[in-house]
C-alpha cells in the first residue's frame, strides 16, 4: 500500500446527548474536540440519537398529536380551498 493515501483509525467516543450514553469504537471520522473518559483522551463525536435513545431498540414509542397539525392547517389555508373540496362540492 502507498503511504499517507488512508485516513487514521482510531478509537472514537461516541456521546448521545439525548440520553448522556457514551460509547467507544473505532473510526476514521475527523472531529475538533476531545473528552478525556476512564483516564484515557478520546476524539469526541457528538450525535442526537443511539441505540440508547431511538425508540425502535428504547420500545418507548411517542405518539404524535397528528390533529393538532391538520385543525391548524385548516385554520390557516382553509379559506382557500383545495382541489378536492371543489371537485367534491
Amino acid at each position: 500500500m502507498k503511504a499517507d493515501t488512508h485516513p487514521e483509525y482510531r478509537e472514537i467516543l461516541f456521546h448521545d446527548v439525548s440520553c448522556d450514553f457514551k460509547f467507544i469504537t473505532r473510526s476514521t471520522i475527523q472531529t475538533r474536540e476531545t473528552i478525556t473518559h476512564e483516564g484515557k483522551e478520546y476524539p469526541l463525536v457528538k450525535i442526537e440519537v443511539s441505540s440508547e435513545s431511538h425508540p425502535f431498540y428504547t420500545g418507548q414509542h411517542k405518539i404524535v398529536d397528528t390533529a393538532g397539525r391538520v385543525e391548524k392547517f385548516r385554520q390557516k389555508f382553509g379559506k382557500v380551498g383545495s382541489k378536492t373540496a371543489v371537485a367534491a362540492g
